[in-house]
Formats: structure tokens, sequence, C-alpha cells
């Protein structure tokens, strides 16, 4: 990140954008968009009091902090009661809800590690090799996650096609 990125103005203009991918992303390790969106406020936050500074790529450092805070929130909320709603994180276009529910419910069915690199691919556009340096994987393990996930995608939305 340059210099002039790390001013409020260029903080800002990263959560411009990139904020709805890694509120989409936070969302995949909790159970509601409130809690997605206070994950994605705290990794901001730390940048805009500076403690923290991006290193490397943005988005994948974004990401990386994302990950780490939701998964530090999900432990101490798993503390506390159930979750009350689900996360409705993907936006759909009009007449296109139905699917966008289902496309949700299919990704929750998968194991987290491939979840998340899809989402990053799809929804952040990362190369698996920029997917590889946020999780701290290689870029073969993100490729095998997301053709894996895929696989399991088809067979969940399956029936959606046949419609």
């Amino acid at each position: 990140m340059s210099a002039d990125d790390s001013s409020r103005a260029g903080i800002e203009r990263l959560y411009e954008q990139h904020g709805r991918v890694l509120l989409a992303y936070a969302c995949s390790f909790v159970h509601s968009v409130a809690e997605g969106e206070d994950i994605v406020h705290q990794v901001f936050a730390r940048l805009l009091r500076g403690d923290v500074a991006i290193t490397g790529l943005p988005l994948a450092y974004l990401c990386r902090a994302v990950r780490n805070t939701a998964l530090n929130q999900r432990r101490s909320w798993q503390r506390e009661a159930a979750f009350e709603e689900e996360a409705r994180w993907l936006e759909a276009p009009a007449g296109m809800e139905e699917s966008a529910i289902a496309i949700e419910r299919g990704m929750s069915l998968l194991p987290t590690d491939q979840r998340e690199v899809v989402i990053l691919h799809v929804w952040g556009g990362l190369t698996f090799s920029e997917i590889a340096d946020a999780l701290s994987i290689s870029a073969n393990t993100a490729a095998s996650r997301y053709r894996y996930a895929l696989g399991k995608l088809r067979e969940v939305l399956k029936p959606l096609g046949e419609m």
C-alpha cells in the first residue's frame, strides 16, 4: 500500500472498492449480516487508528484480517446464545432472489476452507496465488479447494437447473 493509501481517504477508497466482498467473506464465517458488518468495521477501524499497516496486496491483506477477526469473534460468540437470523449476503438481480438463496444454502454446506476460496475467487476476484497468500496455503491447494467446492455446488444446485 502506498503512503497515500494509508491516509483516511486511501482507507475509504479501499472500503469502497472491497467492502462488499469483505462483508460477504465475513458472513461466510458468522450467522448474520450484522456480525459480518461488525467484523469488517473492526478491521477498518484498526486501519484508521493506525494500529496495523497493510502489507502486500491490499485485498489479500484485508481478507486475512477479516478471516482472523471473524474466527476470533466466532470463538467468543459461540459462548453466547445461538444465532437468530441467517446471513443474507448475496445480492441478487431482480427476479433471481430464489436462486441467490439456493446458492447461499449451497455455500453454507461447503466446508469452510472450500467456501472461503470460492468467495475470494468468485466475489473477490482474487487469483489462486493471491488466495494462497491470504490464507497461507499453496496456490495448488487453493485451486483444489475451488475445484472440489464447484463439484459439490453442482450436485447441490442441480435441481435448480432442472426448473
